[in-house]
C-alpha cells in the first residue's frame, strides 16, 4: 500500500524528521532505529483500518487512551508478546515526545498507557567448549583464507571482549593500534575501554596480515568481500553455517558470544560490577540477569549430579 493511503504528506514528514533526529542527534544503534521505524509504521497501518481513512495530523493529536489500548491489544492478537509491547511503546513514547517538543501534539493520552511487565527470558550462552570450538575451527568452510580470519577475529572480540557484533563491526585501527585495551563505542555513543586478551590480538593481527585491503586509521576496520564495511548480516550466515557445520542449536548467534563472556566470567568468579563495566550496561540490573544463568547452570548440574536428585 502507498504510503499516501497510509497517511498524509504533513505525517510523514513528521515520521521523517524524527527518524532522522534519531539517527543524527541520539546516535541509537541500527538495528534500534529499524525497531522504532516499524514500531511507528505498524501504528500507523493500524489507525487506517481503525479509523476508516489515511491518518491525517489531527487523528495524531486526538487520539485517546482507549485508541492506544485497541492497537496494543491489536499487536497482541497478532503475537506480540509483553517485551514487544513495551519497546513498541517505548518508540511511540519517543515519536510524541519528539512532536511536543515541535508543538505539534501532546502525547498526554499516550502517557496515560503503563508498559506491561516484560517477559524476563534468560539470554542463552554456548557452552565453553562450543564457543572456543566456534573460533578455534572457524576456518572450516570452504573460503578465502582472509574471510575466514576475519569472521574468526570478529567471533573473538564477542567472546574473548563481550562486544556486541555492532560494536565489534565499528572499530578502526585507531581504536586498537597503540593502545593497552581496546576503545569501543558502544550504545549512545558512550565509550569505554576493554581490556582484551592475547589470543584476540593475534586473531586480529592475522585477519590485518591477510586482508587485502588497508582501511584508514578511522575506517572500519573489518571489510566485506569487495571492500565495503562488513556488514553484521554476513557474521549472523556466517555462524549460522558453523552452527550446522558443529550441530550447534539455532542460539549460538554471534550475541550469544556476548552472554557467553559475562556468564563465563561470571561462573569464575568474576566481579559483577566489573562485567558491568566490560558490557558497558548503563544500570548494573542489566548485568544481574547473569546470576540467573550462573544459578540455573548450578541447579542443571546437581540435578543431573547428586544421587538424592
Amino acid at each position: 500500500m502507498a504510503n499516501d493511503m497510509l497517511y498524509s504528506k504533513q505525517v510523514g514528514q513528521w515520521r521523517d524528521m524524527w527518524l532522522d533526529e534519531l539517527s543524527s542527534l541520539r546516535r541509537l544503534s541500527e538495528q534500534t532505529l529499524i525497531a522504532y521505524e516499524r514500531d511507528l509504521d505498524q501504528l500507523l497501518h493500524f489507525l487506517v483500518g481503525h479509523l476508516g481513512e489515511p491518518v491525517q495530523t489531527k487523528h495524531l493529536q486526538d487520539l485517546t487512551p482507549t485508541d492506544w489500548r485497541a492497537f496494543l491489544a491489536h499487536k497482541r492478537s497478532n503475537g506480540a508478546k509483553n517485551r514487544s509491547i513495551a519497546r513498541s511503546l517505548s518508540a511511540l513514547k519517543s515519536f510524541y515526545k519528539f512532536l511536543a517538543k515541535e508543538g505539534w501534539a501532546t502525547p498526554d493520552s499516550l502517557n496515560a498507557i503503563r508498559a506491561p511487565k516484560k517477559d524476563q527470558s534468560l539470554p542463552k550462552a554456548l557452552t565453553a567448549i562450543d564457543a572456543k570450538r566456534m573460533i578455534e575451527d572457524g576456518d572450516v568452510l570452504d573460503e578465502e583464507p582472509w574471510i575466514a580470519a576475519r569472521d574468526i577475529a570478529v567471533m573473538a572480540l564477542c567472546y574473548g571482549g563481550g562486544l556486541r557484533i555492532a560494536e565489534a563491526l565499528s572499530l578502526t585501527p585507531s581504536d586498537i593500534d597503540g593502545n593497552e585495551a581496546l576503545r569501543i563505542t558502544g550504545k549512545g555513543g558512550k565509550v569505554r575501554m576493554v581490556p582484551v586478551i592475547q589470543p584476540i590480538y593475534e586473531a586480529i593481527a592475522d585477519y590485518r596480515r591477510k586482508c587485502p585491503y588497508q582501511p584508514g586509521p578511522n575506517d572500519a576496520l573489518f571489510r566485506g568481500a569487495r571492500g565495503g564495511p562488513l556488514r553484521a548480516r554476513l557474521v549472523q550466515l556466517k555462524m549460522q553455517k558453523l552452527r550446522a557445520a558443529f550441530g550447534m542449536p539455532a542460539s549460538a548467534t554471534p550475541h550469544a558470544l556476548r552472554h557467553s563472556f559475562a556468564t563465563h566470567l561470571l561462573g569464575a568468579g568474576g566481579d559483577l560490577r566489573a562485567i558491568q563495566e566490560l558490557l558497558g550496561h548503563a544500570s548494573l540490573s542489566t548485568t544481574q540477569i547473569y546470576t540467573k544463568i550462573d544459578s540455573a547452570h548450578l541447579m542443571d548440574a546437581y540435578l543431573k549430579a547428586h544421587p538424592r536428585s
